[in-house]
């Protein structure tokens, strides 16, 4: 575990700390010596377990709340007087957004307002240092973009969402700006490319596909399998977050990118070549034989890209973790961890998760 290349603001407010990429930047910020109380409402995606280490640290607060609740937000505000909040809060399934988009709009777009709201209010309370160092980061996505045949989306990009879930995200995104532009209120905003790494809820593709190739179970594809994504690895991901925390400009949008292309097929047979080194197959069988064609889900973007030339640039960040060193370091800790997935299992037994897969008793 290590920590991050510049200091953090502390004490700092983190919400949806519990979830993928919040419970990593939760333990990385702890690390480095910032103060943080952690926010979660713990639903499908925030998971309890991922914080469980810092239980009794005395740097670390955890809360169970959401970001919805108002008179929460405010008593966390007044009662921490944070000195940045780092929102990773949402509703982020893409198939789960088709099924129901009503939680997304709640969370994604009425919770960020909510916490918008109530930081620009809690800034007017803080003495004029304070409140000048003050900022609101918030985490977005790729998604808000769209698809891109060739080439790759800046921050000037019009955003083209396909999914309930990257159009509440596109308009959270569009709310942190105006709050910015409305009431001078610091924001930041990332918008990250795909992440993987510990602690990501198994419906999300890479966790899935390590699972199901450590139970022998098919490992289910969309369509063609040649849908393209950037990947990034969760701690480069946090390092990223807390780089334009500490140095970007308020108002600004910073794209994060590792710039490492691969289809959904090449991700998932790499994954199958990395448990045919550590746990063969009997009979010598691969693991890619385990691979399984489904039907494609609406609205399925083909190609996502985004330059992140301006974090690069103005900021210095740039990632550390190679795809094939970071897959391998993510299947081990699945193996390590099936305390961790276990839970997770046994929280949604017989529930409907990503691509189709039922957890089952």
């Amino acid at each position: 575990m290590t920590g991050f290349a510049t200091s953090l603001p502390s004490p700092l407010l983190v919400t949806g700390g519990a979830g993928f990429i919040g419970a990593n930047f939760v333990h990385r910020a702890i690390v480095s010596g910032a103060r943080v109380i952690t926010l979660d409402a713990l639903n499908y995606a925030g998971n309890r377990a991922s914080l469980a280490s810092l239980d009794g640290n005395p740097n670390h607060t955890f809360v169970q709340g959401s970001i919805t609740d108002r008179a929460l937000v405010d008593r966390l505000l007044s009662r921490h007087r944070p000195h940045a909040v780092v929102n990773f809060a949402a509703e982020t399934h893409v198939d789960r957004s088709i099924d129901d988009p009503s939680p997304f709009v709640e969370t994604n777009l009425l919770g960020t307002f909510t916490l918008l709201d109530a930081a620009r209010a809690h800034r007017r309370e803080l003495r004029s240092a304070e409140a000048e160092s003050f900022r609101l980061l918030h985490v977005s996505t790729d998604e808000v973009y769209g698809s891109i045949a060739e080439g790759r989306f800046t921050e000037n990009s019009p955003f083209q969402p396909s999914s309930p879930y990257a159009a509440t995200k596109a308009g959270a995104d569009a709310l942190v700006l105006a709050y910015h532009r409305t009431y001078g209120l610091p924001t930041l905003i990332t918008n990250g490319c795909n992440s993987y790494g510990p602690y990501q809820f198994p419906e999300k593709l890479v966790p899935l596909v390590i699972l199901n190739c450590l139970a022998e179970t098919p490992v289910p594809l969309y369509g063609d399998g040649a849908h393209v994504r950037e990947w990034l690895h969760a701690s480069d991901h946090c390092a990223a977050i807390a780089a334009v925390l500490a140095q970007g400009r308020p108002g600004e949008t910073y794209n994060v990118s590792g710039s490492v292309q691969c289809t959904n097929r090449e991700i998932i047979t790499a994954i199958c070549a990395i448990f045919d080194k550590l746990r063969p197959r009997a009979g010598g069988k691969l693991h890619a034989e385990l691979i399984v064609n489904v039907a494609d889900r609406p609205g399925h973007d083909r190609r996502y890209a985004i330059d992140s030339a301006k974090l690069t640039d103005e900021i210095g960040w740039r990632p550390e973790i190679t795809l094939p060193a970071g897959l391998e370091e993510t299947v081990r800790w699945y193996v390590a961890n099936a305390a961790w997935w276990r839970e997770t299992h046994r929280r949604y037994r017989g529930q409907r998760l990503g691509l189709g897969r039922v957890v089952e008793p």
